[in-house]
Order: structure tokens, then sequence, then C-alpha cells
């Protein structure tokens, strides 16, 4: 069985896949994967922030483009970046272990931030957490990979940036000495839904119907659960929305908010997770 990969040519990007194929190695030794570089328009736009360009739709629709003509077999995608809506006559077939979910604020190694620090994202989402976390603090658009990101706050264009733990921990950038990290409390900035999962697509039928052989099911479920929240709010990429899952013992403990000011909190049954999110987002 030969898999062709769909991939962003990022260092993460490319790290997550190769992830991917060794979780599809370790189920099926005989599998052969082959990772196939895709040029989406978010790769290409870096000037503008992403509800001006078409949204989380432009990291993935040349991917989807490819799938659906047989150039590539699946696709690997941060799941945080997945638009509701999905391309006819595909499906997400399996995700992988969930890494730390939390935002970071990155800042230069041994700085103090002055009364008004710059700190840089373009998340409506992160912005209203670093309001939160930082009285005075002004936010300003930043785009790119994680290096170029990372390099841009050394180069003091930035007091901070905000990023992803999942991301900096597989690309390593913890150990990187010239900067310093505070790992944003949940209680603070509320991740965004699916942040920290990697969702493996492909087209309905067989490959995804033995691809599910992969997928861890407790994320399965936390991610079905947060995307039902994004589904409910009708949530965009502009939206400071936030959601996370977690599961213990045959529970789920979900939070949610609508704006990063008020977040609620609440446990069912893992059965009954489509219904705890309906509750939850009618009482915000």
């Amino acid at each position: 069985m030969k898999i062709r990969i769909g991939t962003r040519k990022s260092k993460l990007a490319l790290i997550q896949s190769e992830l991917a194929a060794n979780a599809i190695k370790a189920a099926f030794p005989n599998a052969e994967t082959e990772l196939v570089h895709i040029t989406t328009k978010g790769d290409i736009v870096l000037d503008k922030p992403l509800e001006k360009i078409g949204g989380k739709g432009v990291f993935i629709d040349e991917i989807e483009r490819a799938m659906l003509a047989g150039e590539i077999d699946i696709a690997v995608h941060s799941a945080k970046d997945l638009p509701l809506e999905l391309a006819a006559g595909t499906q997400i077939c399996a995700v992988l272990p969930r890494a730390d979910a939390h935002d970071v604020l990155v800042t230069r190694r041994g700085e103090t931030l002055s009364e008004k620090p710059v700190i840089g994202t373009s998340s409506t989402r992160r912005a209203a957490g670093v309001r939160k976390l930082l009285n005075g603090a002004v936010t300003a658009d930043i785009r790119g990979n994680v290096d170029t990101r990372l390099q841009k706050l050394y180069d003091r264009q930035y007091d901070g940036i905000v990023l992803a733990a999942a991301g900096l921990t597989r690309l390593g950038a913890f150990s990187d000495e010239r900067f310093d990290y505070k790992e944003i409390p949940f209680s603070v900035l509320v991740p965004s839904p699916c942040q920290g999962v990697i969702a493996v697509q492909s087209r309905v039928g067989e490959t995804a119907d033995k691809l599910r052989g992969i997928s861890d099911s407790d994320t399965y479920y936390c991610f079905e659960t947060e995307r039902k929240v994004l589904e409910l709010l009708n949530a965009g990429c502009s939206s400071p929305s936030g959601a996370f899952a977690e599961i213990s013992g045959g529970k789920i403990t979900l939070t949610v908010t609508k704006d990063q000011q008020m977040s609620l909190t609440d446990s069912a049954d893992t059965a009954d997770r489509s219904n705890l999110a309906e509750r939850l987002v009618r009482a915000l």
C-alpha cells in the first residue's frame, strides 16, 4: 500500500506529516508513504490578515483540489486551521494524540516588558487574551511560519509574540535560548478549537476506512466536540471564541467561550458530548 501525503512545505507542516506517516507505517508495516509538497494561498499571501484573503480555507483549498484530482491520497493539517466545511467527498478519517493545547507568550530572554508592550499576533482570540494577561499591551499583526515569527521577535519588531505550545514543542523551539516562554493559562485564554491536534483528511472510501485504525479515540471525541462548538457559534478565523475538551474516566469536560471574557465549563458522559456542546453554547 502506497499513500501519497499532501502537505504544506513549512518545517512544522513537514514534521506533522512525518508524524502521520510514522503512525501509518506503525499500523501497516508494509505501507509506503510519500510526502507531496503543496503551496497554498495562505503560504503565499503574508501581508494581509487571514480574514482578508479567505479565512482558514486558504491553507487547504489547493490541497483539497489535489486530493480530489487523485494527485494525493491524504492530507495532514493542523486541525485548528480547518474551515467548518470540507470539500465534498472528503472527511477527517483520523486524528493523532493531542499535544499541549496552551498558547505561549514568547519574549526575548531576560528582558522585562515595558508598560505598553507590542505583542505580535494576527488572532483576534489571542489579542483578547493578551489584553487580559498584560494590562496596556498593544497587539500588532504578524504572519509567517513559526521560525519567521521568532526571528521577527528577535529582530525587535515586537516585544513579544503568542504561539501555540504544540507547534513550539514539535519544532523543538523551547530549547532556543534566545527566548523566554510563558504558558498562558486556560483561565486567561481558552485555546482555539482543536489546537494541538493533527488531523488526517482523505477522500471518502477505502483509504479512509483503513486509516481509522491510526486515530486516537479520545482525541477524536474532543476534536468532534470542539468542532461542534465552532459550528454552533458559526465562528470564523476572526472570532475570539475558544473551546477545549478533555476526557477522563469516560467523562468529557468542555470549556467554551465566544469572547474570551466569559467562559463556561461542564462535564458529561462521552456519549453525550454533542448535547454538552449545545447546552454550554446556549448558556453563553
